[in-house]
């Protein structure tokens, strides 16, 4: 049998290049971004970043015994993401956004379906469609989060990790996070969670990029 995280990568690789070849992705890994739309970016990504855990949560309280490799794999992720909103925060005050308007915000309406599709998909779709999120954000940070945060900081002239604590740590931290999920995606047998997992990253891409596309 094809390991699983293999097939994934190539089921989904569509959807990834078309995120990476996007004009918009293209030209802010090349030149960054304004200090206005690096501002929209950061208050999307806070709504993403806080909805993390609980639609970890959702999916976690819903895993069988015949997935409790998966539900121990999320306990020790959730702990590790706890409190990453707090980054993106602290990151939105260093480009001047005050926490009052950071909470005030109210996310786009691709945000909105992001985070919606994944606490649908954790409740009602298959709890391991959760892993489709993560394979998702991970691939995202870990390869083009360092380029990025190094436009953001020659393009806004930011010091050291001010105003990019957040993209630039995961830049690191998910390839690390990478490797560990590979693991677990390969532990995946059934064709249900398999089927789940293939459409939530292909979905989590797809708004990703739209994201990104309007800010």
């Amino acid at each position: 049998m094809t390991l699983f995280f293999a097939d994934l990568v190539v089921r989904t690789d569509e959807a990834r290049r078309a995120f990476e070849t996007h004009p918009v992705v293209l030209d802010a890994v090349a030149k960054g971004m304004t200090l206005e739309r690096y501002r929209r970016l950061l208050l999307e990504l806070y709504h993403v970043v806080w909805h993390f855990n609980p639609v970890s949560a959702a999916a976690a309280s819903r895993l069988p015994d015949s997935h409790r490799q998966v539900r121990y794999f999320l306990y020790e992720h959730m702990h590790e993401e706890s409190g990453h909103e707090e980054w993106v925060r602290n990151d939105l005050e260093a480009v001047g956004v005050m926490a009052s308007d950071t909470e005030a915000h109210e996310p786009s309406p691709y945000t909105r379906a992001l985070v919606g599709y994944n606490y649908w998909a954790a409740e009602r779709r298959h709890p391991c469609s959760v892993l489709g999120m993560l394979y998702t954000l991970e691939v995202i940070a870990s390869v083009y989060g360092g380029p990025f945060a190094a436009a953001i900081k020659e393009a806004l002239l930011l010091e050291g990790e001010r105003g990019v604590s957040f993209i630039n740590s995961h830049a690191t931290m998910d390839a690390e996070h990478m490797a560990v999920l590979r693991k677990i995606l390969n532990t995946l047998h059934d064709e249900p969670a398999r089927e789940a997992v293939v459409e939530s990253a292909l979905l989590n891409f797809h708004h990703f990029t739209r994201i990104i596309e309007t800010v």
